[in-house]
């Protein structure tokens, strides 16, 4: 596909704690969060004016998805539009919270483990023809999306039988299957599940949800970037890729991701032992190659050149990539602060700062204060996060919803909208459906629009 809808689903970590002591239920404090998202829309499941999607997850876990995007820069820019409209809940539960006497702080966290060690996740969707189902999947996109976590993992500190070891990503742990239907039983690594949210009989909806939640948006341009050349390359019948299934893929996540080297060896299911970093430099190598004979929009060659700086990066020493990738970034803050403070890895205030750096608080989180000081990598401007919070994408389905929503608020009727429907509840009502995800313009929807 030339050009491609996706976006990205994100769950967050949520807790109210007084003096370092929790202070209500993730159920409890998920209530307050989402008092007014009820008085919004009825319930906990409403779509916004930017076209987003914002719900309390399964494990009382908030969580927001962006609106259909087809350009990268845009679909970071919602994503980190989706941390203030969070940090927004944040602050109207706590003025709750203080209203009727409860003492307590609430904090919000963009990751993928709680101190239970619970998983919750960061999912992509990717859409594709209904006429690539026949694309084997196995064969690259999933040890593309295993080895990737050396430039996308959000890195945390793992407990282990052998003791605490740095880990790159925080989602290998909880990965047991390549492909399946399943999301929490087994989860996958590709979700199966046959959900397109448009016109079934020419589109699919790939459903990754491997991915860590990033904080960096560099790793999260390059992680959904470099996914977009894999799968132009797989789409591609002229394009003779090389077969890298891997030989248990829940056992080789696991063993990149304990390995910060980036060079432990993984074995494929035809008996070679290849590297993530070799998986890698494979499939880059067969990127370049694709883009000088057939040529990648210009954010996928953007994203090509930043695929490219990761991995030359890793080949020479992973730990340089600094100021770019969320889990090389983490590493160095929490062993400058062991150094400091002379601690071990298992001590409870490195593992505070573990957490501490996916806090979305933008005065109080780790990786802000990083990004204030300019040691991280930006993207996109903040007037941008700013607009993307309040306006939807212009050249997506997205804007017909943005739209509906925001008339239909203004002339304060009742509506009910999805993916696909946007309904106005009257006596008579009406519903227009929008099956295309591509299409930003529909006299339909004015003309339902003109009703208000």
């Amino acid at each position: 596909m030339d050009r491609r809808i996706f976006g990205i689903e994100t769950e967050y970590g949520a807790t109210c704690t007084l003096r370092g002591q929790r202070r209500l239920s993730p159920d409890e404090i998920s209530r307050y969060l989402f008092r007014n998202v009820v008085a919004w829309g009825r319930s906990s499941n409403v779509f916004m004016e930017n076209g987003s999607r914002l719900y309390l997850d399964v494990g009382s876990h908030p969580e927001y998805a962006t609106a259909e995007c087809d350009s990268i820069y845009e679909v970071v820019a919602q994503d980190k539009a989706g941390e203030l409209i969070m940090q927004d809940l944040q602050f109207g539960a706590e003025d709750r919270l203080r209203e009727e006497g409860i003492r307590g702080t609430v904090y919000l966290f963009k990751n993928n483990l709680d101190f239970a060690g619970n998983s919750y996740g960061c999912h992509e969707n990717y859409l594709t023809l209904r006429s690539s189902d026949l694309v084997d999947y196995n064969a690259q996109f999933i040890p593309f999306l295993i080895s990737r976590q050396i430039f996308c993992g959000a890195g945390h500190i793992l407990q282990t039988a052998r003791g605490p070891i740095f880990s790159i990503a925080q989602r290998a742990e909880h990965i047991w299957d390549g492909v399946s239907s399943a999301t929490t039983r087994s989860r996958p690594i590709i979700n199966t599940r046959d959900e397109p949210h448009a016109d079934s009989d020419l589109y699919r909806r790939l459903h990754v949800i491997v991915g860590d939640s990033n904080m960096s948006e560099y790793t999260t341009f390059v992680k959904i970037g470099s996914a977009m050349c894999v799968l132009r390359m797989l789409e591609d019948s002229d394009m003779h890729l090389r077969d890298l299934t891997l030989d248990n893929p829940a056992r080789a996540i696991r063993d990149i991701s304990h390995d910060i080297t980036c060079r432990k060896k993984v074995k494929l299911a035809n008996g070679k032992e290849w590297s993530a970093l070799e998986i890698q430099q494979e499939l880059l190598q067969k990127a370049i190659s694709f883009s000088e004979s057939r040529g990648f929009n210009n954010e996928e060659q953007l994203a090509l050149d930043m695929w490219k700086h990761c991995i030359t990066t890793v080949a020479d020493d992973p730990l340089k990539l600094n100021r770019e990738v969320d889990w090389v970034i983490k590493y160095h803050l929490i062993e400058s602060f062991r150094s400091r403070h002379q601690i071990p890895l298992d001590d409870a205030k490195a593992q505070m700062v573990d957490i501490q750096y996916h806090d979305i608080k933008r005065d109080r989180g780790v990786f802000y204060n990083l990004q204030q000081q300019g040691l991280v990598e930006s993207i996109c401007s903040q007037s941008d996060i700013e607009n993307a919070k309040i306006h939807p994408p212009q050249t997506t389905r997205a804007k017909l919803r943005g739209d509906f929503i925001r008339e239909a608020k203004i002339s304060k009727r009742d509506f009910t909208v999805d993916w696909v429907h946007l309904k106005l509840n009257d006596e008579t009502p009406k519903t227009v459906v929008c099956k295309d995800p591509f299409q930003s313009v529909d006299d339909r929807v004015q003309r339902l629009i003109d009703t208000l």
